[in-house]
């Protein structure tokens, strides 16, 4: 498994990233998976304090007790639980983040994180005071590096060039193009992309049939468009999966590409993939595929 440098921080995440969300509550079952990503040396592990109400959080801190140096560990901060636990609330406060940072390294067993990251963000949060809650976290020791988690232009345009922002996690897949767009921005501005819906709801796996079966459209493709774009990825390498995974890599401003797994059986699938493709035809690929952009939230 490489790795590759995250933004101008010291930290090199591993190319696989696990996203812990899907991962199933049950100890037993999702200390298999955990073991298994361990096994194949994915040592970035994503979760946040929203998930399963820091259950998560949780879980994950105990299945990897023991094996803290081994890891790079992210969580997310911003969307706050509501008292009778049914919806949550947006909070970019530097109270909030600067209590929430005490919470959330609790649950996961460590006395600081290794990549914090804002989840989410609007044009209302001050991003000066983010930036400032950040760099006083880093300065305790508490995180080693801090990111935000958006798929909004003017959200990215407002924070990445205050603050010291190593990585910006965002939607990217074959079929969800809008990013690249940015993908310079973001270079530029010293941080790196971490992709997540990288198999776009399962549509670029193996079982693309049996997935776009129970899809009606996805984002701007049509039911038929859908279709004859993913009849033709899939005759570009004996592996779709492998070819989505690997598309994402390809872009130098890509550090990390997120896959989840709910069990063994899925990770392996993702593990195999990617180590099975060698040779991309890229150009190819963004020929059959829309180089859609944001139409929403640019200024």
């Amino acid at each position: 498994m490489r790795t590759r440098k995250l933004g101008n921080s010291d930290l090199h995440i591993s190319e696989l990233g696990f996203g812990c969300m899907s991962l199933p509550l049950e100890k037993e079952k999702a200390r298999r998976i955990i073991d298994l990503a361990l096994d194949a040396n994915i040592q970035f592990f994503d979760t946040a304090d929203l998930y399963d109400k820091g259950q998560n959080e949780q879980l994950l801190g105990e299945l990897l007790h023991g094996k803290r140096q081994k890891v790079i560990l992210s969580s997310k901060v911003g969307n706050v639980w509501n008292s009778d636990g049914t919806s949550w609330h947006w909070d970019a406060s530097k109270q909030h983040i600067t209590r929430a940072i005490h919470a959330t390294l609790k649950r996961l067993n460590t006395d600081y994180l290794d990549f914090y990251q804002l989840h989410g963000g609007t044009t209302d949060d001050s991003f000066e005071e983010v930036t400032d809650a950040f760099e006083s976290l880093k300065k305790e020791g508490l995180i080693r590096a801090y990111g935000i988690s958006s798929i909004r232009p003017n959200v990215l345009k407002a924070a990445l060039p205050i603050g010291k922002f190593d990585g910006v996690m965002m939607q990217h897949s074959l079929l969800d193009r809008r990013p690249e767009e940015w993908f310079d921005f973001i270079q530029d501005n010293g941080a790196s992309v971490i992709t997540r819906g990288t198999v776009a709801k399962g549509l670029l796996t193996n079982d693309w049939q049996t997935r776009l079966a129970r899809t009606q459209n996805y984002l701007t493709y049509s039911p038929e468009q859908l279709r004859e774009t993913l009849t033709a990825l899939s005759t570009e390498s004996d592996s779709l999966l492998a070819t989505a995974l690997h598309y994402n890599l390809a872009h130098p401003a890509v550090a990390s590409v997120i896959v989840g797994a709910s069990s063994p059986e899925q990770l392996q699938q993702n593990i195999e993939a990617y180590h099975a493709l060698d040779t991309l035809p890229l150009e190819r690929l963004k020929q059959l595929t829309k180089a859609d952009q944001y139409t929403a939230h640019r200024s």
